[in-house]
Formats: C-alpha cells, structure tokens, sequence
C-alpha cells in the first residue's frame, strides 16, 4: 500500500465505488449506457433460480473513517435506506446484522463512505435475500482491516461462507510487508477453510492511482492476494436485451476497472496456463482480476442511500455481486453434497470450466492513456476482465458438479 510503512493509524485503503457522474459536456458524450436494477443484472449474467442463498451467512467487510488518533468517526448504513430499497425492489429484507471489530461501528451520515457500506449490503442482499449478512465494521488502519477479516474467516458463531471486499490500495514494493503479510494470511485462512473471498480490484485502471500516481502500472492489494477472487470491471449495455460488454475505461474523471500483475505475490499454479505477462518488475506474478462484471458508473447499479435513490458503480459492485452468487452456489451445494463449494479460483481457471465465463475482448484499462493501453482485452484471461463476466447457470453447474 502506497505511503505505509508499518502498522500505524493512518488510513490504509480506499473504497472502490464511484457516484454516476451528471451528463453534461464531454461527460454526456464519454458516459454511455444507463443504469441497471440488481435483479436486472442478474438477468443478464442468467444467475440460477431457485436458491436464495439460505442458510449461508454473506460476510461484508467495511471501514470507518478515522480521527488523527486512528478512532473510527463514520460510515455505515441506515436501516430505513435498506428498507425502502428492499421494498421498491419487491425483494425479502434479508437478516443484517454489524459486528464491531477494534472499535468499529455503523456510524451512518458522517462519511462518504456510506456510499460503499449501501452498495455493498444492497447488491449482496438482493442477489442472496436469502442470506443472513453480517457487516463486520473496523477502523480505516492497517490493523483494523487486518482485524475485520480475521474476525469474518474466524467467527465460529455465525460462519460466513463467502466475504466481499470492497477496500484496497495500489501495491508497493516498499511498503509494510508486515500488513501485506497480515492480510493476506488471513485471506489464505478464508480460503483454507473453504471460503471465498471477493474483492474489488480497483477503479483507476492500471495505474490503481489518482492524483499522485508515479507514472507505474499497479495491481491492487488485497485483490492482488492469490488466495482472492479479484472481481474487475466492464461497461454493459442491453439494448432489447442484447449485451454489449466491454471494459470499463471512463478515463480519469469516469474511472476504470483494476487489473495488472503483482510485483508482490508470485503467479500462482491455478493461473499456470493464463499466459499472465510478466509484472512491471518482470517477476512472475499474480494476475488480476479473475472475474468481472458491470462496474462503470455509467451503466451501473440503482441503489438508495440518504432517502433517495442514486446509481453507482466501481468494482465496488462487483465483489457483493458475486459473493451473492456464491451465496446461492453455497445453498445448491450444501443441499446436494452437505457441504459449500469451498475456495472457487483453482475451479475457474480448471480446463474443463471453458463456456463458464463470457469473454471480454474489447477494450483496455489505461486509465490516462499514458501506459500506451498496456493490459488490453483479448480472447481468453487478461488483465483487464480476467476469465471474463460469469454466466451463473454455467458456473453453479461447474461449482456443483
């Protein structure tokens, strides 16, 4: 992570959701599309009837904005938005729940933030109604990200079977390894007990920086982890339900979907056969995103947060949506064989998983156009869509085969 150099109270991530932004001038001609239900998304990706995610537990973990003495100050939820917004959709409130982790809490109408915390609980709820949610608040620092997670993989009372993360900054090389090396062994913890973790890859492109970018492409952490499913993003139009999908790349004031290779963790044996290119320090390393799914604001997600309904997007969206998804897998798996589908990524990218995902080859996520478009999309794995958008029919089929 950019700028930290130990285990400190300075905040450590970002939230990866962006407002839909106002059409006019040169922003009416770059946004394109319109916004999309949750269930209308689900439509289009053919996620499977049926289940509801019952019985699994959806783990959403967020972070509260701190004070210089590292206190959590804001962000979160209020119940009412969650209320209406299940009520207008015509969809069960499913059971939420925060968990207080190193002092964090649902601390509504002090954050922009609130934005992220919405998001998240709206998208994943209404995918997996079913589902009970728990959102596992803690302070925006390395120890309470680390902490939050550690609390969602080991909480033995409510047992999440899939966590979504929308949280996360560039990779340094020069950074603390210690939180680098905290995190991730909890997400390897997630994943060695058979729970999947999504998370956002990011909203400025390759770049993964805004105002202060150092000219270098970057992954973003913890998508970047190899114990992660990184969820990247697109620009989806249906028009008379036709799809046309490409990679989200609004620019610098539009935003774009994260994706790259890892200077920090080493490619790992499920992605041996994805041709990743090299890393910008020419190691062999992790690839991001595996999945994708709609994230640009211009075509995104309606929601309702502070008594009024918004669309926002980012990558944000996309770890909620498929934590929802394989909420639902979960149920058909739990039913079927009396146990989830466990970590997925090694599953994905498996041979016989060809048909599961829907390509995306159209496009780059050179957010500046200043790395001369150097993650481009093309047929088969890449570093802007990963394996591509899910059908979900296809995908339970595979999980529960």
């Amino acid at each position: 992570m950019v700028g930290v150099h130990g285990l400190d109270n300075r905040p450590v991530a970002q939230p990866h959701f962006r407002r839909k932004m106002a059409k006019t001038g040169a922003t009416a001609r770059a946004a394109q599309g319109g916004s999309f239900s949750v269930e209308q998304i689900a439509e289009l990706y053919n996620f499977p009837g049926g289940e509801t995610g019952a019985g699994q537990c959806i783990a959403i973990i967020e972070l509260n904005d701190i004070d210089q003495k590292g206190h959590p100050t804001g962000a979160g939820y209020k119940t009412s938005d969650l209320r209406t917004f299940f009520k207008k959709a015509g969809i069960p409130m499913p059971q939420i729940a925060p968990a207080s982790v190193d002092g964090g809490a649902n601390k509504p109408g002090h954050s922009e933030a609130d934005g992220e915390v919405v998001l998240d609980i709206e998208v994943a709820g209404a995918i997996a109604p079913g589902a009970r949610i728990v959102v596992y608040f803690a302070p925006n620092t390395t120890n309470g990200f680390i902490d939050a997670v550690k609390a969602a993989v080991h909480d033995a009372a409510r047992k999440p079977s899939v966590i979504s993360i929308s949280w996360g900054g560039p990779e340094d090389e020069d950074g603390s390894q210690q939180f680098v090396d905290g995190l991730n062994e909890a997400i390897r913890d997630a994943a060695a007990m058979g729970v999947t973790v999504c998370v956002a890859s990011g909203d400025n492109g390759s770049a993964d920086m805004g105002e202060d970018w150092d000219g270098k492409p970057h992954a973003d952490f913890p998508a970047s982890s190899p114990f992660a499913l990184a969820c990247g993003g697109t620009n989806l139009k249906a028009p008379n339900g036709h799809i046309q999908e490409v990679v989200w790349n609004g620019g610098t004031q539009g935003g774009a979907g994260g994706g790259g290779v890892s200077v920090v963790f080493p490619r790992p044996a499920y992605q041996a056969h994805a041709h990743v290119p090299k890393s910008p320090s020419h190691s062999v390393g992790r690839g991001v995103p595996d999945v994708a799914g709609d994230a640009d604001p211009a075509t995104g997600y309606q929601i309702f947060l502070n008594g009024v309904g918004t669309t926002i997007g980012g990558t944000s969206a996309v770890a909620p949506l498929m934590a929802g998804l394989i909420a639902r897998i979960n149920e058909a798996t739990t039913k079927k064989f009396g146990k989830t589908v466990g970590f997925i990524n090694p599953l994905i990218y498996a041979s016989h998983a060809q048909g599961v995902f829907r390509d995306i080859t159209v496009g780059n996520n050179d957010i500046t156009g200043d790395l001369h478009g150097m993650y481009k999309a093309g047929p088969g794995w890449d570093a802007c869509s990963g394996l591509g958008v899910p059908n979900g029919a296809a995908l339970q089929n595979l999980l529960a085969a």
